[in-house]
């Protein structure tokens, strides 16, 4: 399951980029979770990226650890790509 992860940095770690890195990769790939990509944003969120998780609880370990280990924020969503979007918008109508 794909999912967008929006994040926010904490202060102590914004400086510490590439060991912030280095410390969510090495959880991310733990937990089987495969990052497709990572977009830097201003505005609310700090950043965007788009991962590929095994199972929901994969994610959520995820995102209770990066708030555990003070590094920011993260809320992730499902994201569903067209074919599932269709396929529930029939679902729906029937």
């Amino acid at each position: 399951m794909k999912y967008v992860l929006l994040g926010n940095l904490s202060p102590e770690w914004a400086s510490k980029q590439s060991e912030r890195i280095g410390k969510a990769k090495a959880k991310l790939d733990k937990l089987g979770i495969k990052v497709e990509s990572i977009h830097y944003t201003q505005g609310y969120y700090d950043f965007v990226d788009i991962v590929d998780a095994p199972n929901e609880g994969a994610m959520l370990a995820f995102s209770v650890w990066y708030a555990t280990q003070g590094l920011g924020r993260v809320q992730s969503m499902p994201a569903f790509d067209t074919k599932s979007f269709e396929a529930a918008t029939k679902d729906a109508a029937d």
